[in-house]
């Protein structure tokens, strides 16, 4: 719990900030709607966050790697604002703007840019994803109906969020258990006739590798074709399955 909490409040400033902002309005709130928003539920957020016994129950519940989403529940940013302009009501004259540009400063200081993040990527289009979903999708999709694809792993936390008539034979959260699809796909070396039949019990339309993929046999022996490139991506289509191109 400890250890979730500390990479949750990144350099600590802003979780400083929000627990003096706290104390302030346990303090000086009077009104008692506001109290109950800013000082009674942040508390009791917390107090469960840190109960041993709710951290189990949460952990059988849910997956155990999603307990830090518990505290996106934490007004942080509206008990900081809330706090400021608290503060700056009760201030006059030039007192005000000292006090403002001070609590910007603290503010912009007590984060790190998002953009000097190494996993940080300039967006290569309006959706946010590669631009080789993009093209790959737009290439395969049939109007009126949904087709099933097997991408590589670079691309599956992207798919679903471009189309959703692109359908894939697992999910996002393959990575959490066992696929043996999956696991073919990501091998050093992939055995072509068993992912040619792990493909067709899945009814996959298309199977999508990189030419860079090391390939023992070929997938045209299988009853597969080359559908199309799109950079240096292969897409094989398995001629078997009608899907109204």
């Amino acid at each position: 719990m400890i250890e979730t909490f500390q990479k949750y409040s990144g350099t600590g400033l802003l979780v400083c900030w929000f627990l003096v902002a706290w104390f302030y309005l346990f303090f000086c709130e009077k009104k008692k709607e506001n109290r109950v928003l800013f000082v009674y539920m942040p508390a009791v957020l917390l107090l469960l966050f840190f109960n041993p016994l709710f951290y189990k129950v949460f952990g059988n519940l849910t997956e155990e790697a999603i307990y830090f989403r518990f505290l996106w529940l934490l007004p942080i940013t509206m008990v900081i604002s809330y706090t400021v302009i608290k503060i700056y009501s009760t201030l006059k004259g030039a007192k005000q703007y000292v006090f403002v540009l001070l609590s910007f400063v603290l503010i912009v200081f007590s984060g790190r840019l998002v953009y000097f993040n190494p996993l940080f990527e300039k967006a290569e289009n309006p959706y946010h994803v590669p631009q080789e979903v993009v093209n790959i999708c737009d290439m395969i999709e049939v109007e009126g109906r949904e087709v099933v694809a097997a991408f590589p792993r670079e691309f599956i936390l992207y798919v679903r969020q471009y189309s959703a008539t692109v359908c894939m034979p697992y999910g996002r959260d393959v990575f959490s258990y066992y696929d043996p699809f999956y696991s073919m796909m990501n091998e050093a070396v992939i055995e072509v006739e068993e992912l040619a039949e792990l493909a067709k019990q899945a009814g996959c339309h298309y199977i999508v590798l990189s030419e860079e993929k090391e390939l023992d046999g070929n997938l045209e022996d299988f009853s597969y074709e080359v559908f199309g490139r799109v950079d240096k991506y292969v897409i094989y289509r398995d001629v078997d399955i009608y899907i109204g191109l």
